[in-house]
């Protein structure tokens, strides 16, 4: 997984009042869980904007006064109304123990459901997994070419090594679902056929009276 340097400097107080000053100054409260003691800091919201917007997911490469750690965000606390991060939860990352994390999905390919009149529906953006950071995969892709209409991919059908999927095993991640549009020239199709086939029987019958 790719990494991203944030730098942080740790705050001697905490408190409302610290925080609040901190804000003022374009900088959000944090802290960092996992190691003997929390660890209050602050980063520069300017710095956090390649983390917090975008649908990518890092590690990061914290740096606090000097001493690097590698953590993940946990929780990224907004303001109700502003477009302002009021606290940040890290949590930092010991390599022999795995951590758990939502990955984005990726769908490549073209389904042959599509070119039948199909829709592809994306039911999961996100998957759960565990692992230990070194193996944590960028992103989790799901090949949908041979889906025709009613197929699907679940949980359980997906595998990556050393990748442990914490998801329900039957939830459907993508499927081909037939469109109203498609459902409703299949129904015209029919009745068409209906139409033709009591016409023809029609005729039969009125022969073999005669």
């Amino acid at each position: 997984m790719k990494t991203v340097l944030l730098k942080g400097q740790v705050r001697e107080t905490v408190g409302k009042k610290e925080a609040k000053k901190l804000r003022a100054e374009d900088k959000v409260p944090a802290v960092m869980y996992g190691g003997d003691a929390p660890v209050h800091f602050s980063v520069p919201f300017s710095d956090l904007r390649k983390v917090i917007y975008t649908p990518s997911v890092y590690l990061i490469e914290l740096d606090l006064d000097g001493v690097v750690h590698t953590a993940m965000m946990q929780d990224v606390q907004w303001h109700p109304v502003q477009e302002q991060v009021l606290h940040i939860d890290f949590l930092k990352l010991i390599g022999d123990k795995p951590i758990k994390m939502d990955i984005p999905l990726k769908v490549s390919g073209s389904a042959k459901g599509i070119q039948m009149g199909g829709k592809l529906n994306t039911n999961l953006r996100r998957l759960k997994v565990k692992a230990l950071a070194a193996n944590l995969p960028d992103s989790i892709e799901v090949d949908v070419t041979e889906l025709g209409i009613g197929d699907g991919v679940k949980v359980a059908d997906l595998s990556i090594e050393n990748v442990e999927f914490l998801d329900v095993k039957s939830n459907v991640v993508v499927s081909v679902g037939i469109t109203r549009a498609a459902k409703s020239a299949a129904g015209e199709g029919g009745e068409e056929e209906g139409e033709e086939g009591e016409g023809a029987e029609g005729g039969e019958e009125a022969a073999t009276e005669e």
